[in-house]
């Protein structure tokens, strides 16, 4: 155990008290470490958000018990208080809990409380470590962000002298996922902004992978450029100028490293040429396709690189997002590939699923219950995470805010409809991320987690339809300060035809958020007769009607701050037997089966696998059996693409933002 993580434990006696009031306004234990290792001593961690849902959780799955001398869910309950104000409290919480305070103030007294305040909870280790190692005087907050680069991004921006160095050190760091917070970001810009490299934009370039991707991917084609070779993105017209002061040291070792490695997990996309060019160097071509089969190189490259660096039980939430997103790069890559070339490939990534997925499983039953409390401040975790985000994002200044929901969106399916916007559509950026859907991965559970903000034994009545989606999403926001009228929810959008009563509502004055699904894919995948490679075939010709991007062009023109998620994802599957229980099932998903009791969930025949996994976000009644990895209730053998169960395709989906630049509207 880390010195860390054994420091807030110590605040936590074992048997001392049931029930415990934690004074936390830097939301110190929502971290998926502490509450981990909080579990497995006894103890939830439940954040005090809503009164009403709090004492109904705790009365339910804890008071009741005690009151009975039974244990509970857990031997011990902590109430987590965003803040030092007890008074919020109701008088009997007071009067049973026992309390204490936590603080990054308090474990980090010699650094600078503000800019600690801005590190993301997976450094606190780390920090934690070298401030009781190397503070030995308290710092200012100047000496705070010195002492933070140097210590836990290992950047010291007074020795970047050369463009090699800063490109190095830049993509480094989006290579291993830690990009610097926006404050450190821009004390780097600060020190550099005298010196060569001061032109570049580099709190941007430093803060935003986003961002480094397209800076990088537009000076690779104005690297090859010198080849004489072309690429065909889209011209980012507002940005042509602001990039001419930016080259790349491509050939620089330590720079070509790192882009290789971007091209062959699919961040970077290659350029597509005819012929090879000649006095071109060997190691350009990792970015080029000069023949179909190159691209079935990269793939059978990608897949190998990301074999050899699989998460495991210890990792967090953030390696899993990262796995989905280079596993979607990947997959999407392969769909594209003739059948000639895709074929030898095909076992390879089918075991790269399985291996991904087999231990995704377990790291699921070890922390999937902690997920729902982690903060949603920098990005949700988990969709039912989306709506307070957005409210945080709209008390930030984002007067206008528009949330897209292309229903059963898989990850693969996301990176094709980003780079289709991407080749044809100028000044078209994306903010990426991901999020984890809820188990089990169906669109009554997780759509309506989604618009409500609440987990879905807080919806209780209406788990096994939409039905209640907009009033959900209306009452949201209605709690959050707004009136109904400024609401807006729509649903079954698909075609072109429908955007013009769509922009009628969405262009009052009035209207200030709104809610929007997306259902053609769930719509393809649920008639999909050739896999996800017919599947990919579907959604490109969707996008040649134009829907996406004249959706996406109105609502910028609107002034929305527009987002994009999915419910749930989507996999392909082989059928092992229908199972024949009549109404005995209360959802028939096909990964996965939902029972209202012990004795008819315990009805399923043994020889079909099923996997228990129960979940304290669920109603108590409601419990899914899952299907096993790459298998589906359906008539033996039958190849189905569906969603329901507990792979990566289907639970982690992407969470972007979508941005033009304004010269491109």
């Amino acid at each position: 155990m880390s010195a860390w993580i054994d420091r807030i434990l110590r605040e936590f006696p074992a048997d001392l008290s049931r029930f415990w009031i934690a004074c936390d306004p830097d939301d110190l234990l929502l971290d998926e470490r502490l509450l981990h290792s909080l579990r497995e001593r006894g103890f939830e961690v439940l954040p005090f958000d809503d009164s009403v849902a709090f004492r109904t959780e705790y009365e339910e799955r804890y008071r009741a018990a005690w009151d009975r001398g039974q244990s509970g869910s857990q031997k011990a309950l902590v109430l987590q208080l965003r803040g030092t104000d007890l008074n919020v409290l109701p008088w009997d919480y007071i009067r049973d809990g026992r309390k204490i305070s936590l603080g990054l103030a308090d474990l980090f007294p010699k650094l600078s409380y503000s800019v600690v305040l801005q590190i993301d909870p997976e450094h606190h280790e780390a920090l934690f470590q070298a401030h009781n190692l190397r503070a030995t005087q308290p710092l200012g907050e100047a000496a705070t962000k010195e002492f933070i680069l140097n210590h836990i991004f290992r950047i010291s921006p007074y020795v970047i002298t050369r463009p090699e160095d800063f490109w190095r050190e830049a993509l480094r760091l989006h290579y291993r996922g830690s990009g610097l917070p926006k404050m450190l970001a821009d004390h780097v810009a600060a020190i550099l902004r005298d010196s060569a490299l001061g032109e570049l934009p580099v709190s941007e370039m430093l803060s935003s992978k986003s961002y480094m991707v397209r800076i990088v991917q537009e000076c690779w084609g104005r690297f090859l450029d010198r080849f004489g070779i072309r690429s065909t993105r889209a011209a980012d017209t507002g940005s042509t100028e602001a990039l001419g002061v930016i080259s790349i040291p491509f050939e620089h070792p330590d720079v070509r490293v790192i882009v290789d490695t971007m091209f062959l997990e699919g961040t970077l996309q290659p350029v597509t040429i005819e012929g090879s060019p000649t006095g071109m160097p060997a190691w350009v071509k990792v970015g080029l396709v000069e023949d179909p089969g190159t691209l079935g190189d990269l793939v059978r490259e990608g897949i190998k690189k990301i074999a050899e660096d699989l998460p495991g039980m210890d990792s967090s939430h953030r390696n899993w997002a990262d796995l989905a997103r280079r596993m979607g790069e990947v997959i999407f890559r392969f769909h594209g590939l003739n059948a000639a070339i895709a074929a030898p490939l095909l076992q390879q990534l089918r075991q790269l699923q399985r291996d991904a997925n087999e231990r995704l499983k377990g790291w699921l039953f070890a922390h999937f219950a902690d997920l729902p409390s982690l903060p949603a401040a920098k990005g949700p975790v988990m969709v039912h995470h989306v709506p307070r985000f957005l409210s945080l994002r709209r008390n930030a200044g984002e007067e206008r805010i528009a949330l897209l929901v292309f229903d059963g969106l898989a990850m693969d399916q996301w990176i094709q409809i980003r780079e289709y916007l991407a080749e044809r559509v100028p000044g078209f950026t994306v903010d990426e991320g991901a999020c984890f859907a809820w188990l089990p991965t169906l669109t009554s559970v997780s759509r309506q987690a989604l618009f409500s903000g609440l987990k879905p034994r807080e919806f209780a009545s209406s788990i096994d339809n939409t039905s209640q989606e907009a009033s959900l999403w209306a009452r949201f926001w209605q709690d959050n300060g707004l009136r109904k009228s400024e609401v807006f929810y729509q649903k079954s959008l698909k075609r072109t035809e429908q955007l013009p009563e769509l922009e009628a509502a969405i262009s009052r004055p009035t209207t200030k958020v709104a809610g929007i699904v997306i259902d053609m894919i769930d719509e393809i995948v649920h008639g999909a007769m050739l896999g996800k490679r017919g599947i990919t075939g579907q959604i490109g010709a969707w996008c040649d009607t134009g829907f996406v991007e004249t959706l996406l062009l109105l609502l910028a023109e609107h002034d929305y701050q527009i987002y994009l998620t999915a419910d749930h994802g989507n996999v392909e599957a082989k059928g092992i037997g229908r199972l024949s229980q009549g109404v005995v099932s209360e959802i028939r998903g096909e990964r996965v089966r939902t029972y209202r009791s012990e004795a008819l969930a315990a009805s399923v025949p043994a020889e079909f696998g099923a996997l228990r996994f129960d979940i304290p976000g669920l109603p108590p009644d409601f419990l899914p059996l899952y299907a096993r990895t790459g298998e589906a209730f359906v008539p033996k053998d039958d190849q189905i693409v569906a969603h329901g169960g507990l792979s990566l395709e289907e639970l982690v989906v992407p969470f972007v933002k979508i941005n033009f630049m304004r010269d491109a509207l």
